[in-house]
């Protein structure tokens, strides 16, 4: 019986944070498979508070000391952006497999360097665009490529991406920093466009625009503003590499409406997607769809058993999923999971939209 992977944390905090709400429980969910060991935090303190709270047998004083860890087999990287690039480094370095949360770097050049480096220490390198690992978004590539929709003519969506407008909180404050590469642009439309291309395949030529209405944001917590630098509307046109049309509009905040709609139409039916955020990585996803004679969309989710024994909540079901391909990838020598070459190919994607900007 193979034993469970290892896991360590660099950056885990037992509230509200993304890797206690999501990472945990999507390893918990898989104990034959994982077992989450210790944890590094910013400081010696935050750790050992963080290992007792979860009950982790280990809390190490510094990153170093994680990935040096011969209890350790997995590092999972969950710091903010600018971090990856020195966290990802030492735990490559060291040998070790590692998850590190998208983006991978903070910016292409440093997705390249990680992306080359995991090649040459020959270790499973996996980058957290958990939307692909999504079962609405597995049914859906099937339901494309058995041909629900037929020749797929366009595509079109329009997402929310929560923040990004003209408020938030201090410790999002970053979020509105170019420098920091945690935009708009670059985290939910680019975890939304790695499902798109999985279900629809590549992009071809994409032309984009940005808008900015804001330049300073109220930091509703502190009564501070911050300088804002990024877009808080984002306009993607062109195709697909199928000759598809392609049309996204992503903007700041959330809206009254539909905060996610993704509809793909073909010569044979139409499909829609819906949620409540445009984070497809981390929401609940309805797929509904027509075909023929049909005139109304009817629902077209997974089979409900699909569903059995992992996490309710969508963005732990997702990430745990990804765990799962992470889990089969290192013990059975698979390239099931999101690689940090894929993570580079998505990168590239983001810095074309951008680069087309500047024309």
């Amino acid at each position: 019986m193979q034993t469970p992977l290892r896991v360590g944390f660099i950056g885990l905090n037992p509230d509200s944070h993304w890797a206690a709400t999501a990472h945990v429980p999507g390893l918990q969910a898989q104990p034959e498979k994982f077992t989450i060991m210790g944890v590094a935090n910013s400081t010696p303190e935050s750790g050992q508070r963080t290992a007792k709270a979860l009950n982790l047998p280990l809390a190490f004083a510094h990153a170093d000391q994680l990935v040096q860890s011969p209890e350790i087999d997995l590092v999972v990287v969950t710091v903010k952006v600018p971090h990856h690039l020195e966290l990802v480094t030492k735990a490559l370095e060291a040998g070790k497999h590692v998850y590190c949360e998208w983006p991978l770097g903070n910016g292409l050049a440093e997705a390249r360097q990680l992306a080359k480096l995991a090649q040459e220490k020959g270790v499973v390198a996996v980058a957290g665009t958990q939307a692909r690992a999504a079962l609405e978004i597995e049914h859906l590539k099937g339901l494309i490529a058995q041909g629900f929709v037929g020749k797929v003519l366009s595509t079109s969506l329009i997402g929310s991406g929560g923040n990004w407008a003209n408020e938030t909180v201090e410790e999002l404050a970053y979020l509105f920093a170019e420098k920091n590469g945690a935009t708009m642009l670059s985290i939910p439309l680019a975890h939304t466009l790695a499902a798109m291309r999985d279900v629809l395949g590549d992009f071809g030529l994409l032309s984009a625009q940005f808008v900015r209405h804001y330049d300073r944001v109220q930091v509703t917590d502190t009564g501070a503003t911050a300088a804002k630098d990024v877009a808080d509307q984002i306009m993607v046109q062109g195709t697909l590499a199928s000759g598809a049309a392609l049309s996204i509009h992503y903007r700041g905040g959330v809206s009254r409406g539909t905060n996610l709609l993704w509809e793909i139409n073909g010569t044979e039916g139409d499909i829609q997607v819906t949620g409540d955020l445009g984070h497809a990585q981390m929401i609940q996803l309805t797929v509904r769809g027509a075909r023929g004679e049909e005139t109304e969309l009817l629902p077209l989710m997974p089979p409900k058993e699909e569903y059995a024994g992992w996490p309710e909540m969508a963005a732990a079901r997702n990430v745990g999923r990804m765990y799962a391909r992470m889990y089969n990838d290192i013990v059975h020598g698979t390239q099931t999971a999101p690689s940090f070459e894929e993570a580079v190919s998505l990168h590239e994607v983001i810095d074309a939209i951008e680069r087309s900007t500047r024309q």
